[in-house]
């Protein structure tokens, strides 16, 4: 495993765990790759409750209730589509914080408007008024697949950061 993932993931559990928050990810274009930081640490599990790997849209919608409305109109890597699947993460969980990540790896996948490695990512907070859920877009460029994933996991596991 990736030793800058696996040390952001330590980091991101101990500040959890300090405040007695438990996680749950929502992943799609990173297929698991941030809960795989998180579990790569002996003893996650008290604060790693969940995670969800809906790297199809019928994923998203059966797992996490993302409506098959916000996925036709606005489309699968989109703001609206992460924020839904950052409160679906937390509404089909215990957990009090969720982050979710949506995007395009590549080398296939994108369009005009979606280039490869536009990433988008939200977080949710337990008790937090819904429209409070942060979204945040990325551009990494077409650095690879692997590097792409690798750049959306780092980004997810630092929202997860209280």
């Amino acid at each position: 495993m990736d030793a800058e993932l696996v040390a952001l993931a330590d980091q991101v559990l101990a500040e959890n765990r300090n405040l007695g928050r438990r996680i749950a990810t929502a992943e799609s274009c990173t297929g698991g790759l941030v809960a795989a930081a998180l579990t790569e640490i002996a003893g996650s599990s008290d604060v790693f409750e969940r995670g969800f790997v809906t790297y199809s849209n019928e994923a998203k919608m059966e797992m996490l209730g993302v409506s098959e409305d916000v996925i036709s109109t606005f489309g699968a890597v989109s703001v609206a589509t992460a924020w839904a699947m950052a409160l679906g993460a937390l509404m089909h969980s215990d957990a009090d914080v969720a982050v979710s990540i949506t995007g395009v790896g590549g080398p296939g996948g994108a369009t005009a408007n979606k280039p490869v490695g536009l990433v988008v990512f939200a977080r949710a907070v337990r008790g937090e008024d819904p429209e409070a859920v942060f979204a945040d877009t990325r551009q990494f460029g077409d650095l690879g697949r692997a590097e792409v994933r690798r750049q959306a996991a780092l980004v997810a596991l630092e929202l997860l950061r209280p």
